[in-house]
C-alpha cells in the first residue's frame, strides 16, 4: 500500500539536507588517496559452458588500494572496442556466479559486475573482504564505523564504486570513452555515486536506490537497511547528531547534485524500504539530463526485468 507523501506533494519533494562544509574535499582526497595505489586490473578468463558470451575474473584496487573482485563479461567474438557498463549490487548480495546475469553482455556491451566487500552472503556470492574495524555496529554493514565518516563502510563502498569506473576503462575490449554505471537499491546508491563522482561518465541508471534523503528514510519506515541506523540510535542516545553528519557525507541527495550524466530513476511507489519521497528528491537533485520511471504498485522490486530491459535502452542511447 502507498505510505510516503501523497500526491501531487510526492512529486514536489525536495531534500531538507544541509550539506557538510568539507563535502567535495572529503570526496576529493578519498579518492586521491586510494587512486594512489593504482594498479591495471588483473583479468583472468574463467571456463564456463557459456558459448555466446566469455567471463573473466578481475581483480581491481578499490578503497586504500583494498583488492576488489568483479565479473567481466562481453559477448564472444566481437573483437572491437565495446561500451562498458559497470554494475552494482543490492544490499547483503555479491557478485554472484559467473553464468548470473548475463543481459548486458547478450545486449553487445562489455559488462564489469562488481563485488561489494564484506557482503556477498545474503542472497548472493560475495568474495570481497572488507579488512577495515569500525567499533560497535547493529548486525549488517550500514552501521559500520558509523561515528565519523572516514571510518563508515559506505566511504570505502562508494570509493570502490568509483575505482571499478576506472577500472573498467582499462580492461581488454572496452571503448574508455563509453561508459556507464547502473544498479538496484544500494547497488543504485553507488550509481548515483560512480556517476557523480566518477569521471566523464556516460549514463547513470539508478533502480528504486538506497542511500537518498536519509533523515528523512530514518523517520518514515522501519525496514532495514535504515533500520539498522534506528536500532543503533536506540542504544547510542547521544549519537544521532554525529551519526546523522557522517551520513550526510554519503547521502545520494548530496551526491546527485554533483551529478551532470545522462540518468535513469526508478521507484515503486508500495516501497517500505527504500520510500518513493527520497527518489524524487535525489532525482530532483540530479543536475544533467534525467528521467523517473515510476512503478505504481510495486514495492522495493521496482520494474524488476522491465527496470533492467528499459535501462539497456536508455544507456544504448546515451551511449551512442
Amino acid at each position: 500500500m502507498y505510505t510516503d507523501l501523497p500526491e501531487p506533494q510526492l512529486w514536489a519533494h525536495t531534500s531538507t539536507l544541509v550539506e557538510p562544509d568539507d563535502l567535495d574535499a572529503f570526496w576529493a582526497s578519498t579518492l586521491a588517496e586510494s587512486r594512489a595505489h593504482h594498479a591495471p586490473p588483473e583479468v583472468v578468463p574463467v571456463r564456463t559452458p557459456l558459448t555466446t558470451v566469455e567471463v573473466h575474473d578481475v581483480t581491481f584496487r578499490g578503497f586504500g588500494g583494498d583488492p576488489v573482485r568483479a565479473w567481466y563479461r562481453r559477448p564472444v567474438g566481437v573483437d572491437g572496442p565495446l561500451p562498458v557498463v559497470v554494475q552494482y549490487v543490492g544490499y547483503g548480495g555479491g557478485r554472484g556466479e559467473p553464468t548470473e546475469n548475463l543481459l548486458w553482455a547478450s545486449s553487445g556491451f562489455a559488462h564489469l559486475h562488481v563485488d561489494s566487500r564484506g557482503q556477498g552472503s545474503g542472497w548472493s556470492r560475495g568474495d570481497t573482504p572488507d579488512p577495515w574495524g569500525g567499533g560497535p555496529q547493529v548486525p549488517g554493514v550500514m552501521t559500520r564505523g558509523i561515528t565519523d565518516p572516514t571510518t563508515y563502510y559506505y566511504r570505502r563502498l562508494l570509493t570502490d564504486a568509483v575505482r571499478a569506473v576506472d577500472a573498467a576503462r582499462e580492461l581488454p575490449g572496452v571503448d574508455p570513452t563509453r561508459v556507464a554505471v547502473t544498479g538496484g537499491s544500494q547497488g543504485g546508491a553507488m550509481a548515483i555515486a560512480a556517476g557523480a563522482l566518477g569521471i566523464d561518465v556516460g549514463a547513470v541508471a539508478a533502480h528504486v536506490p538506497f542511500l537518498c534523503d536519509v533523515e528523512r528514510a530514518l523517520g518514515i519506515t522501519d525496514a532495514k537497511p535504515f533500520g539498522e541506523v534506528v536500532e543503533y540510535l536506540r542504544t547510542h542516545r547521544g549519537s544521532a547528531e554525529q551519526v546523522l553528519r557522517t551520513l550526510s557525507y554519503v547521502d545520494g541527495v548530496a551526491l546527485a547534485r554533483r551529478g551532470t550524466a545522462p540518468a535513469r530513476f526508478s521507484l515503486g511507489m508500495m516501497d517500505a524500504v527504500v520510500p518513493p519521497s527520497t527518489v524524487v528528491a535525489a532525482h530532483h537533485a540530479w543536475q544533467g539530463p534525467k528521467e523517473l520511471r515510476v512503478w505504481r504498485y510495486n514495492a522495493h522490486e521496482g520494474g524488476g526485468p522491465l527496470d533492467e530491459l528499459e535501462a539497456v535502452e536508455f544507456v544504448a542511447a546515451a551511449l551512442g
